[in-house]
C-alpha cells in the first residue's frame, strides 16, 4: 500500500529557482467554498506506481493516486496524457483491449483488483462507468435499468422498485415515469445520459467513473448532470475525466493534473501525474508551474 501526500508528484519537482506561488485568479474565483475535507483522502480506491502499456507503448507511467470515499476527484490535463486510460483501468475495462497491460497496484478497499482471484465482472459491478457519449441500449427505459440487475443475478424483491429508485436517484423519474415502456432513444441527450447514470446506479456500485460525461451536452443538460454528481457524492465515490476546467472547479473535491512527455526510447508521449491536491489549492495556488500554465490556458 502507498503513503499519499498532496502537492507535486515526487520526481517531477521544478528546479528551486522556479518554485514560487502561482495564482490563477479567473478560475479560483469560480471555485466554490468546499465542505471541510481532510488534507489526505480516505481512499476507497488507490493507485500505487501504476504503469499502463499497450503492447510496448507505455501510455501511463508511475501514477500514485488515491480516490477518497464520498468525494469527487477530477482528472484534468491535455489530450493524450493518459486520463481516460487510467480511468478505464479502475474497473478493468482495458482487459478487453488487445495488448493492454497494467503494472503496479490498483486497490479497491485494500484488495488488488488485478489479483488472480478477482472476478473482473464483479469489479465492473462495484466500479461502474458512464461514458462520454450517452449509450442507452436499444430497449425500453425500464429494460435499460433492469438489464444490469438481471444479467448480474441480483436478488431483488420487485424489479419495479429497483427501476424507480435508480431513476429517482438520477433525477429522471418524474420525467419518464409515464413512459417506461417507450424506447430510450426517444429521450433527449441529457436525459439519455442521466438514464445511463441510473443504469449504473441500479447494480449498486461503490464507485462511479465518468469519462467526460457532459462533453456532448448543452449547458442546461450539463448543469443538471453536475447537480446530480453533487447529490450522488453523498453515497458514492466519483472519478471524472474532464477537459472543462470550470466544471472541475465547480464539482470536484480534489483534482489531479496530468501531462505527457516524449518517451526517451520511442518518442511516444507517456502520461504522467504532475500534481494532486484539493481543488481549491489546484485552481488558486498550484505548486507546479505546468499546472498553472494548463489551467490558465497557456498550453494544452
Amino acid at each position: 500500500m502507498a503513503t499519499y501526500t498532496t502537492g507535486t508528484t515526487p520526481g517531477l519537482e521544478l528546479p528551486p529557482e522556479q518554485k514560487q506561488e502561482h495564482h490563477v485568479d479567473s478560475l479560483a474565483e469560480q471555485t466554490p467554498v468546499r465542505r471541510d475535507l481532510p488534507s489526505a483522502p480516505e481512499p476507497v480506491m488507490d493507485c500505487a506506481d501504476v504503469d499502463v502499456y499497450y503492447g510496448s507503448f507505455r501510455a501511463v507511467s508511475g501514477v500514485t493516486l488515491p480516490f477518497g470515499r464520498n468525494e469527487i476527484t477530477a482528472l484534468i490535463g491535455p489530450s493524450g496524457c493518459g486520463k481516460s486510460t487510467l480511468l478505464r483501468c479502475l474497473n478493468r475495462m482495458n482487459d478487453q483491449v488487445l495488448g493492454a497491460r497494467v503494472d503496479g497496484w490498483i486497490g479497491f478497499n485494500g484488495q488488488n483488483i488485478y489479483g488472480d482471484d478477482v472476478d473482473p465482472i464483479e469489479v465492473r459491478r462495484r466500479v461502474g462507468m458512464v461514458f462520454q457519449k450517452p449509450n442507452p441500449f436499444p430497449k425500453s427505459i425500464f429494460d435499460n435499468i433492469a438489464y444490469g440487475p438481471r444479467v448480474t443475478g441480483m436478488k431483488v424483491d420487485k424489479m419495479e422498485d429497483v427501476v424507480e429508485e435508480a431513476l429517482t436517484r438520477a433525477a429522471l423519474w418524474d420525467e419518464v415515469k409515464d413512459k417506461l415502456k417507450q424506447s430510450a432513444y426517444g429521450l433527449s441527450g441529457g436525459q439519455q445520459q442521466r438514464l445511463c447514470i441510473a443504469r449504473t446506479i441500479a447494480v449498486r456500485p461503490d464507485v462511479i467513473l465518468m469519462d467526460e460525461p457532459c462533453s456532448a451536452l448543452d449547458p442546461i443538460a450539463t448543469a443538471r448532470i453536475e447537480d446530480l454528481m453533487e447529490e450522488l457524492r453523498e453515497d458514492y465515490t466519483i472519478v471524472i475525466v474532464t477537459h472543462n476546467m470550470q466544471q472541475a472547479a465547480r464539482v470536484a473535491d480534489r483534482t489531479a493534473f496530468f501531462t505527457a512527455r516524449p518517451d526517451e526510447g520511442t518518442g511516444d508521449r507517456t502520461g504522467l501525474l504532475v500534481e494532486f491536491d484539493l481543488t481549491n489549492q489546484i485552481f488558486s495556488n498550484p505548486r507546479d508551474k505546468r499546472t498553472e500554465d494548463y489551467i490558465s490556458g497557456r498550453f494544452g
